[in-house]
């Protein structure tokens, strides 16, 4: 393509956003839904471009509309929420969550990326800045459409009640898992900062109770016909309460820690999980006590501490951590020994510090 054919490049996709913007709106004056023919006469355009483009509006968009004997129209109600009136300090703090998300994301999203550009609009200059550089370095990261189209989704079937069934490829850590398809009412979706990964939290029907779904991991999600009742909120808040960070659908665990002086304060300075006790021993050390769904989670979090945190129950989760220090300990005396890299003395004093 030529420097020459730019112009009639945006031109014709100015008039494509045009003639969408158009059927939407009239589709919405008519809620009971027109016929085809009738859309194209108000339109001025040809009963197949009319088609062509309530199917844009359907599949590129995923807009709410809907055709039936050639009567074509769009749930409103579904398609658009009504117009947010925020202060500044208001828009300002959606901005900071928003931006905390894109710090995490590992991929574009074009929903997250429309939500910045309405919000850019109202904001003052140095403000409205900040969020077009936001906007700038959203656009660099990677696309995956098929996580956006199962986002979509899901957000669908979540804001609708609606039962979905996806296909599912589980963690290759999980022993014995194996892809399968599962029937899921959805309860809630969330984003993870450990894994900087989005989860679908629901009722798996197969499984009969609650699971966590890595969005990452599904090949193919579709909704169904079906609708359910939400859940008891009493339950699924204390159900995901002992989550360390999204995994609420496995066993309680109670988890004893014992971190040395150097680190006791800065322990104490943040709530690491809504169920922890504190106790102050007599040599300055930190007894820290928590109440987890599983251990996959804080794991993580404690081998993050390195040699600053014993772990003093469950005696598995203490053997594994035992276990997994040796291994890298033998590496860096491996790596050592061959002047690859610090000894293990230098290496352990090297961590991040939180």
């Amino acid at each position: 393509m030529t420097l020459d054919d730019e112009p009639g490049r945006y031109a014709s996709k100015r008039d494509r956003l045009a003639r969408l913007t158009r059927l939407v709106a009239i589709l919405q004056a008519h809620p009971e839904g027109m016929r085809t023919g009738d859309i194209a006469a108000r339109v001025g355009m040809s009963v197949r471009t009319v088609y062509r483009d309530l199917t844009a509006l359907q599949e590129e968009l995923r807009l709410p509309v809907w055709g039936e004997d050639g009567t074509w129209g769009i749930d409103s109600e579904k398609a658009f929420l009504p117009p947010l009136k925020l202060t500044q300090a208001e828009a300002m703090a959606v901005v900071l969550s928003a931006r905390l998300m894109v710090r995490y994301a590992d991929k574009y999203d074009p929903d997250l990326a429309a939500a910045f550009e309405k919000l850019e609009r109202g904001l003052p200059p140095p403000l409205a800045e900040h969020v077009e550089r936001t906007l700038d370095g959203l656009s660099k990261a990677p696309r995956d459409e098929r996580f956006s189209a199962n986002v979509r989704l899901l957000t669908r079937a979540w804001a609708e009640r609606r039962v979905v069934t996806i296909d599912y490829e589980p963690a290759r850590y999980e022993s014995g898992a194996i892809p399968r398809r599962a029937t899921v009412r959805p309860f809630l979706l969330e984003p993870s900062l450990q894994t900087h990964a989005l989860y679908l939290i629901g009722f798996d029907e197969e499984r009969g109770a609650l699971r966590t779904f890595k969005i990452e991991r599904i090949r193919s999600a579709s909704l169904t016909p079906r609708t359910f009742e939400p859940p008891d909120p009493a339950a699924t808040t204390s159900a995901l309460r002992a989550a360390w960070d999204i995994i609420a659908d496995q066993e309680p665990v109670e988890i004893v820690l014992r971190f040395v002086p150097g680190v006791a304060a800065r322990v104490r300075e943040a709530i690491w999980h809504p169920t922890q006790t504190l106790d102050a021993e007599a040599d300055g050390s930190l007894r820290w006590r928590a109440t987890v769904s599983g251990t996959i989670e804080i794991r993580l979090w404690i081998l993050s501490w390195g040699d600053e945190v014993e772990v003093i129950a469950p005696a598995a989760l203490r053997d594994d951590v035992a276990a997994t220090h040796r291994r890298a300990l033998e590496r860096y005396a491996t790596d050592a020994g061959a002047g690859a890299g610090p000894t293990p003395a230098a290496a352990s004093g090297a961590g991040t510090k939180r």
